[in-house]
């Protein structure tokens, strides 16, 4: 049985948040004793930064992705219950590997932090699939959301897990070119259109 989307988007909504709060947790404040001053303190922490502005960003596009494909929902079921589930499952561990990815990026160990940050993206991504492929197989979408729509948004989270297993498996190699390989597919989730074909005409005729 079939019931509307708000309960899930209150529930969704609420793990973004607080797996978005996490990430400055993640940054310690440094000691004004220690050698240099609190001033080479803060600039010690460049990767902390880097990794929180990384994963927030990450995290809020993930957030306006789910909203945007809620948006297509008429209903939700069973096992969209589950597969949004493993979509949030990725959501609060995305902190962890940002991490690991702050205490280890500039020393010796970046390359396996940087895989395993990327590897958590990829593992993330599947995940988004599962979703879109529930509420395809299930029979979800509004009535107005069209093939060419459902083909496009369909393309883009195909897209995903390629794009973040080559970063992953660049990352061994190359970590500086695999996390800015991972950090690229923003564009691809910024500029993805949700929007049915009804919906796009009327935009570009307003």
């Amino acid at each position: 049985m079939a019931e509307g989307t708000g309960r899930v988007e209150a529930f969704s909504d609420g793990v973004f948040a607080i797996a978005i709060t996490l990430l400055i947790l993640e940054i310690r404040v440094p000691h004004a004793g220690a050698e240099g001053g609190l001033w080479a303190g803060l600039v010690a922490l460049w990767p902390s930064y880097l990794a929180f502005v990384l994963s927030f960003f990450v995290i809020l596009v993930m957030w306006v992705n789910h909203h945007e494909l809620m948006r297509l929902v008429r209903a939700v079921g069973y096992p969209f219950m589950f597969a949004n589930g493993l979509v949030l499952l990725t959501v609060t561990f995305v902190p962890f590997p940002t991490a690991i990815l702050a205490e280890h990026l500039a020393e010796a160990e970046a390359k396996p932090a940087v895989t395993f940050y990327c590897a958590t993206f990829f593992v993330s991504s599947i995940a988004w699939v599962v979703l879109f492929w529930t509420i395809v197989r299930g029979r979800l979408f509004r009535a107005d959301v069209d093939a060419r729509t459902i083909a496009r948004i369909r393309r883009a989270y195909l897209a995903g897990p390629l794009v973040y297993g080559a970063a992953t498996l660049l990352a061994l190699v190359q970590p500086a070119l695999g996390l800015t390989l991972n950090a690229s597919l923003w564009l691809l989730w910024v500029r993805l259109c949700y929007h049915t074909t009804h919906e796009a005409t009327q935009v570009s005729r307003a």
